[in-house]
């Protein structure tokens, strides 16, 4: 099987309407693993200035898949997930890295952290997720 490259996830990404409203972008895609990211601005935030909760669930549904994808290839979708918020998300930009715990024949378990980063490039953890992804189509 020849793995997608971070181009082609790019591309991918670039083709959902929704990643586009917020901006997302990949920066690391490969070997099991996916990094999204997504620079925090005022229209992705909640009433009291954080990150909208939504966003941070976005961002760990797409890396989780887009992780998936390095095992299965581009023909995935998300079987389910869950997130565990662990402090308001605040900073400029959130990050979202996800990386494979196990890949079956069908369906693979990925796990995800969220960071923040703050104006001193410090990564603070608001997040972390865990859900399936399922294989829909033939092995890249």
């Amino acid at each position: 099987m020849t793995e997608p490259s971070l181009r082609m996830a790019q591309k991918i990404l670039d083709s959902q309407p929704f990643s586009g409203l917020v901006g997302a972008r990949i920066t690391e895609f490969g070997d099991g693993a996916a990094t999204l990211e997504i620079d925090v601005r005022e229209e992705l935030e909640q009433q009291n200035g954080y990150l909208h909760g939504g966003v941070l669930a976005y961002a760990a549904d797409n890396s989780i898949t887009f992780a998936a994808g390095t095992t299965f290839g581009p023909a995935v979708l998300t079987g389910g997930f869950s997130i565990q918020y662990v402090r308001p998300a605040a900073g400029r930009t959130l990050i979202a890295r996800a990386a494979v715990a196990h890949t079956g024949r069908r369906q693979a378990v990925v796990r995800c952290e969220l960071y923040t980063v703050d104006e001193d490039g410090a990564e603070v953890l608001c997040a972390v997720a865990q859900g399936t992804v399922l294989q829909t189509g033939p092995a890249a």
